[in-house]
């Protein structure tokens, strides 16, 4: 009877932004399939690889968000397990910390929901509401801007190699974006907390893989933000713009006042979308950095993309050295005194 025992409750609640008057609350339901992070071994990174994607979602089922002033809202899990609180709420700046994350819980409506359900059915969620003081947002790619994914690789059997065969731990970050990012965070002050996005192509069901990647190389903690897992049979229409850039997009219509930095890599379509965007929110973008990746055609490419382009500073970078020389000429960021030659 064992073999048929179910699987425990779990809420994965997402890393998200809103806005001192606005709750943005995002994660899923799910059924705790104990995936080990740090896991070794070939056929047991394969086993993970296939429990992050065959997903056993806890359908239509109401869960509790409860702020830490004890006001609780109640959303509905969907078909696929998701669930979304997008709504004013008052002024919820002061429920924040001093990097202005609000901290909140995640819970199972029903205590007594006939099935095990983890950590004594308390799910902790953060949402950043990004400081009024801060002088602009960072934007930023996640593979192959600082992840080593190898996109750009023939029929992409890197990218299901790295996804598949390799452990978070073992995934190494491009060298010196930490640092750099750190420095965007701090800004020229050194003092400010300009907020960092993380917004990537990649699927939902890599959420935690991705944020143990962050947490373990230490990026600078930020809201991340991924798509669906697509359907194989559903088609998109032509026009309709693709995730990465209407998640951009609502962030900048989140924070009408706030500029932002741009960063992708020059492998697949953030060249496109980011040109698209500066050149629709001009006074917005103070910069795009995008890192250039080991394809010659798609290089040249974007070379000429960006060749005659003079509405913002498009840079195309071999590594974080020549990002940092940039932003510490434009005056997005100092060193610290111990780092100045």
């Amino acid at each position: 009877m064992a073999l048929f025992k179910k699987d425990p409750l779990q809420i994965i609640v997402f890393q998200t932004y809103g806005t001192g008057s606005h709750l943005y609350i995002k994660g899923r339901a799910l059924e705790d399939e104990s995936i080990d992070l740090e896991q070794k071994g070939m056929l047991d990174l394969l086993i993970n690889s296939w429990k992050r994607f065959e997903t056993d979602e806890i359908k239509n089922t109401p869960l509790n968000i409860k702020l830490p002033n004890n006001k609780i809202f109640q959303v509905v899990s969907s078909e696929r397990g998701y669930f979304l609180l997008n709504e004013p709420f008052g002024d919820i700046a002061d429920l924040t910390n001093e990097e202005g994350w609000l901290q909140f819980e995640a819970s199972y409506d029903d205590p007594n929901i006939k099935r095990n359900i983890q950590n004594g059915n308390r799910f902790p969620g953060e949402m950043l509401i990004p400081s009024k003081d801060c002088s602009y947002g960072v934007i930023s790619d996640i593979d192959d801007t600082i992840l080593h994914t190898g996109l750009v690789s023939t029929f992409k059997w890197r990218v299901i190699y790295n996804t598949m065969l390799k452990r978070p731990s073992k995934r190494t970050p491009l060298k010196g974006a930490p640092e750099f990012y750190h420095l965007l965070h701090r800004g020229k002050s050194g003092k400010e907390k300009n907020p960092i996005f993380y917004v990537s192509h990649s699927p939902w069901n890599l959420y935690r893989y991705l944020e143990y990647f962050l947490k373990k190389n230490n990026f600078p903690k930020g809201p991340i933000l991924l798509r669906d897992f697509p359907n194989p049979f559903s088609k998109n229409s032509k026009s309709e713009k693709p995730q990465k850039q209407k998640e951009i997009l609502n962030i900048l219509k989140s924070y009408p006042d706030m500029k932002f930095i741009l960063i992708g890599d020059s492998g697949e379509h953030d060249p496109d979308i980011y040109i698209e965007i500066a050149e629709s929110h001009p006074d917005r973008i103070l910069a795009i950095y995008l890192r250039s990746v080991n394809h010659e055609e798609r290089m040249l490419r974007v070379k000429g993309l960006i060749e005659d382009y003079k509405t913002t500073d498009v840079l195309m970078v071999e590594d974080s050295e020549s990002a940092i020389a940039h932003a510490l000429e434009k005056g997005f960021i100092s060193l610290p005194k111990n780092n100045r030659k």
